[in-house]
């Protein structure tokens, strides 16, 4: 199966999945100000790169699905009873107009060609629906720091300013915010009607 997460990227992650949950999770009150921009009620979530599944683990949610590329992250997600599909986010396994969240949190720095992802996030997005990207500022002295950490860890990560991030997201079609900055951001999209 081809991947959009780059290769090594995939190798490391598949290695470290039991160990994954170790870090700090994602935690609902850091989401819910996100998902609260949707013009629908959020029901069908897609976490995209998703791990382990903790974004959908943060949310109370009747359906949350993890797609990602390595198969130790999934079999971590299914063992916390998180569906768990492996595919590549680049060409989601989902029907258009499908779900009303995407989430990609901590993940499109890792991925080859993150136009292309956020192009099938906005296919997959139901109108009304929202994209959740959280990700981090290189820029920040932090973001130098994790950058600087995560290639010597071995990551192949490509990060973005928050206002690049919100740039792809229109290119896409989707509205743009960024509710949150600093070190850790959030942009989020929204499919109008």
């Amino acid at each position: 199966m081809a991947s959009d997460t780059r290769t090594g990227d995939v190798a490391i992650f598949d290695r470290i999945a039991r160990l994954y949950d170790l870090k700090p999770a994602t935690r609902r009150k850091k989401l819910a100000p996100a998902l609260a921009m949707a013009d629908r009620d959020v029901e069908r979530v897609l976490d995209v790169g998703g791990g382990t599944g903790q974004g959908v683990r943060a949310l109370n949610v009747p359906t949350g699905v993890v797609v990602d590329a390595a198969p130790g992250m999934l079999a971590e997600a299914r063992d916390h009873g998180v569906a768990g599909v492996r595919g590549d986010a680049s060409r989601l396994p989902v029907g258009d107009e499908s779900v009303d969240a995407v989430l990609i949190l901590d993940a499109l720095h890792h991925m080859a060609t993150p136009r292309a992802v956020l192009g099938e996030a906005a296919r997959v997005l139901r109108p009304g629906g929202v994209l959740v990207c959280l990700e981090f500022d290189p820029t920040t002295v932090l973001g130098r720091g994790l950058v600087t950490a995560e290639h010597a860890f071995g990551f192949d990560s490509q990060f973005f300013t928050a206002g690049d991030l919100a740039a792809m997201v229109r290119a896409v079609g989707l509205s743009a915010s960024i509710p949150r900055t600093g070190f850790e951001y959030t942009v989020v999209g929204v499919k109008r009607f």
